[in-house]
């Protein structure tokens, strides 16, 4: 059918030999999609109308709640058009962008992590510099900052992609596009894109994650400081919501990554099932979190719920 096999679209895959249930599938995926909407589009509905929201901590939770939009927008319509429509062929360009996409939100995702970590360490550990400290203009510094990083590193290792020569099968192994699924296609020398995402996980992940360790071993030694239980307790409730979310992130990220590292002999299914987990689980469970353990956000929601009603 194809001249040449290099140019010929990519196959997208949904759950090999549970063919006759995607439409069944494509239900429970739908209802979880139409949740991160409604959960991410309502926190940054609140906070953008709730002038007393308008501070450092939730100017980030708008941007991680931007982020989880993001990668669902990026991943659904895909995985959808898969398991309702079949529609399996995805051109090159179409799936490196979203390759790109996915990989930079990833790491835009990390990074908003670790400074909502800053932010929290910055309120608890030097209260009365707090709004000096985190400016307007400051956070935007810091929030450009982020997105800058998450989006440059991944250019190389795209670029590279767009320009390798596809002679072997098309067919990939999810309903959307990874880097390290497309590589495997490739029928040239890759050992950069086998590198470069090692040092890029490194310099990214791991670090974000221990710079928010040693930020929470600040924050615990200073609140072992204060003399006041009911002190104690309130400063380390500020801090519940985002541990949850960081938790959240990182375990689903350690856990797909001992899969594909390690899993040689778990099933297939079980590599796509926890795919789909790192990329739908976070977004759904952040609003959740600061909904159910935050109280500014419980008060905006019962605000806006009230007001619909009259």
């Amino acid at each position: 059918m194809w001249s040449n096999i290099s140019t010929a679209p990519f196959l997208l895959t949904g759950f090999p030999g549970l063919e006759i249930f995607h439409p069944w599938i494509s239900i429970s995926f739908f209802v979880v999609y139409l949740s991160i909407l409604l959960g991410n589009g309502t926190l940054l509905f609140l906070i953008q109308q709730d002038h007393s929201l308008h501070e450092p901590m939730y100017h980030f939770l708008a941007l991680l709640a931007a982020t989880d939009l993001g990668v669902t927008w990026t991943t659904m319509p895909t995985v959808l058009g898969v398991l309702w429509l079949d529609h399996r062929e995805i051109s090159h360009g179409a799936c490196f962008f979203q390759a790109y996409l996915i990989h930079s939100l990833s790491i835009v995702e990390s990074g908003l992590l670790l400074v909502m970590a800053y932010d929290r360490f910055i309120a608890i550990c030097n209260p009365l510099r707090y709004a000096s400290i985190l400016t307007n203009a400051k956070v935007v510094k810091i929030g450009l900052g982020v997105l800058m990083r998450g989006f440059m590193l991944i250019v190389p290792i795209i670029i590279t992609l767009s320009g390798f020569p596809y002679c072997r099968s098309h067919v990939l192994s999810h309903a959307f596009c990874l880097h390290q699924d497309v590589i495997k296609l490739a029928c040239v020398d890759i050992t950069f894109n086998r590198l470069y995402p090692i040092a890029l996980v490194s310099l990214t992940g791991f670090l974000d994650s221990m710079l928010i360790l040693i930020s929470y071993i600040l924050i615990l030694k200073t609140v072992m400081g204060i003399a006041s239980g009911k002190e104690q307790a309130k400063a380390l409730n500020t801090c519940v919501s985002h541990v949850s979310c960081v938790l959240v992130f990182y375990v689903t990220v350690t856990g797909l990554t001992l899969i594909h590292r390690f899993g040689k002999y778990v099933p297939h299914v079980v590599h796509i099932i926890m795919s789909y987990v790192y990329f739908l689980f976070p977004p759904f469970m952040n609003p959740m979190i600061y909904s159910i353990k935050t109280k500014q956000i419980q008060n905006g929601i019962t605000c806006f719920l009230s007001f619909q009603r009259i």
